[in-house]
């Protein structure tokens, strides 16, 4: 009786990566965030700036990896701009939050913080004192603001982003617009 032998794939080690056909649901996938992207990044990224992230491009990055990740469960392919603007304001505060903790228990004081080259090619000089004023507001304030003066976004689309209630949001941007008014009038 003559052996078998190991098929020839076997024989030779393993065998080699195939270039596998996406799944079409993939494909759309692709497609449809490459389209959120074209047409979403640099307001993200303003966004991002605008509430104070030291690092707007790692938290804009991180949003659009969390909205690739759970595309399948997207209810609506229309509210994919929302969710990534929800999530770039919840990256924003969770990262404002941990550098307040980091430096609350780092040995030595923070140098003077330098803006980043997008931050600074963003902001003109006559903008400069208000994003100074804004960043000086309390995080909600200024997210409050910042969704609906800059985005143009409206109430319920701020508090669907900063997940908070409309009339939340009415005080929020009210008690925003007083102490900016005060800073820049305290400021003349």
């Amino acid at each position: 009786m003559e052996a078998t032998s190991a098929p020839a794939e076997h024989a030779a080690g393993p065998p080699a990566l195939a270039t596998t056909v996406s799944d079409p649901a993939d494909l759309e996938r692709e497609a449809a965030l490459a389209d959120l992207f074209d047409r979403h990044y640099a307001s993200m990224l303003r966004l991002a700036v605008l509430l104070g992230a030291d690092d707007p491009e790692n938290v804009v990055a991180e949003a659009y990896y969390q909205i690739y990740r759970k595309w399948r469960r997207l209810r609506d392919a229309e509210a994919a701009e929302a969710y990534l603007r929800s999530t770039v304001c919840n990256l924003t505060r969770m990262r404002i939050r941990h550098l307040q903790v980091a430096r609350k228990h780092a040995e030595t004081p923070p140098t003077e913080v330098v803006a980043s080259a997008e931050s600074t090619a963003l902001l003109q000089d006559d903008q400069r004192v208000l994003i100074n004023a804004l960043q000086q507001l309390p995080a909600r304030q200024r997210e409050a603001l910042v969704l609906r003066h800059w985005l143009g976004l409206k109430e319920s689309e701020i508090a669907a982003a900063m997940g908070i209630s409309c009339g939340s949001v009415k005080t929020h941007t009210s008690r925003g617009i007083a102490a900016l008014t005060q800073a820049m009038e305290a400021r003349r």
